[in-house]
């Protein structure tokens, strides 16, 4: 089953960099001691990098959301 695409523009960058910072506070935390938060943040960082690489948002799917321009994915 192929998934369509439903992230691009500024919405990939977004989350592309939100989830390197995001990357940047769990090793941070996880270094201090904050296990709880070095966790959530992991989590979450993996989970805006694997949208932003794929450009597939489950959740943007399920309530109807697409940022990705059409026009830039067809040939002429």
């Amino acid at each position: 089953m192929a998934l369509q695409k439903n992230v691009g523009g500024l919405d990939r960058l977004a989350r592309g960099v939100l989830g390197v910072v995001l990357l940047g506070v769990a090793a941070g935390a996880a270094i201090g001691g904050r296990r709880t938060v070095g966790v959530v943040a992991g989590v979450v960082s993996i989970g805006l990098l694997v949208n932003a690489a794929t450009q597939f948002c489950g959740l943007n799917a399920v309530l109807g959301v697409d940022t990705c321009s059409r026009d830039a994915d067809t040939d002429p």
